[in-house]
């Protein structure tokens, strides 16, 4: 506990929280994680929602799931699978492809113009 404390005396908590701050109002997301099996795991779902811009309820919809199913895939409980499993590739890779997807109301993995 002693390590972490000295370790951490040394951070400037609010440069770090500052930019950070900065960077998610430029759009820039960084890794979310959840604890697994006490290993630390990335969760693509909200990196691609925040990156698009979205609230759970519009992503969800977007996706065609309930917004408990998506708050699943959140938290690290449950998996998407299928189609959502691509889609949320697809996202990782072009975030601005979802969050245009939003206005038209669909989201179409074909689609190599995002």
């Amino acid at each position: 506990m002693k390590r972490h404390c000295r370790r951490d005396a040394k951070r400037d908590l609010n440069a770090e929280l500052l930019a950070d701050l900065a960077a998610l109002k430029r759009g820039i997301v960084g890794p979310v994680m959840v604890l697994r099996d006490g290993r630390a795991v990335e969760v693509p779902a909200v990196k691609v929602r925040m990156a698009a811009g979205l609230s759970q309820s519009q992503f969800a919809e977007l996706f065609g799931v309930s917004v408990r199913t998506l708050q699943g895939w959140e938290q690290g409980r449950r998996e998407p699978t299928g189609a959502a499993r691509v889609l949320l590739r697809i996202g990782e890779k072009k975030p601005g492809r979802i969050a245009k997807r939003a206005v038209s109301g669909r989201v179409d993995a074909g689609d190599d113009r995002g």
